[in-house]
């Protein structure tokens, strides 16, 4: 059974332990861009600095026994409307991390359809998210989760 809850910052430390699920593979792929070993302390800062914000909802993914499966962080955006574009407010998913011994077993879609609900409560007409190319687990998720392609960053060293 899997319980979806809003982390507090006493669930700090335990977020910081999970994001090195997603960190390493993306240290791995793009060291020019992360920290080989982040500071566990600022780490920690930077999860209860995102609890502390209104606009970010986190979410933990507990187990049996209260065990820690996975994390959403997501926040709201609000774009004003310009010349050329419309006003919009959507729900941003900055990150999803799941435990190894916890994947395909549901714990990102419930995540996900969690992060769904919240936006939906804040009046967002989306949910957009990225991935970075080299994670082909998470590009096939989020396609079997009825994402499409909106935009394509591209990067070039100078």
């Amino acid at each position: 059974m899997i319980q979806i809850r809003t982390a507090s910052s006493d669930d700090v430390a335990l977020l910081a332990t999970l994001n090195h699920i997603v960190h390493d593979l993306h240290k791995r792929h793009r060291p020019d861009l992360f920290l080989d070993s982040p500071e566990l302390d600022a780490v920690e800062a930077h999860f209860r600095a995102q609890i502390a914000d209104p606009s970010v909802t986190v979410l933990l993914a507990d187990g049996a026994e209260g065990k820690a499966l996975g994390y959403a962080l997501a926040r709201v955006k609000s774009r004003p409307g310009s010349a050329l574009t419309h006003s919009d407010v959507i729900m941003s998913l900055d990150q999803i991390a799941v435990a190894p011994d916890a994947a395909r077993m549901g714990v990102g879609a419930a995540l996900l359809e969690a992060v769904r609900e919240v936006g939906r409560a804040a009046g967002c007409r989306r949910l957009v998210t990225d991935v970075w190319y080299f994670n082909e687990g998470a590009r096939a998720f989020y396609q079997a989760a009825g994402f499409s392609p909106m935009n394509v960053l591209l990067d070039q060293e100078l």
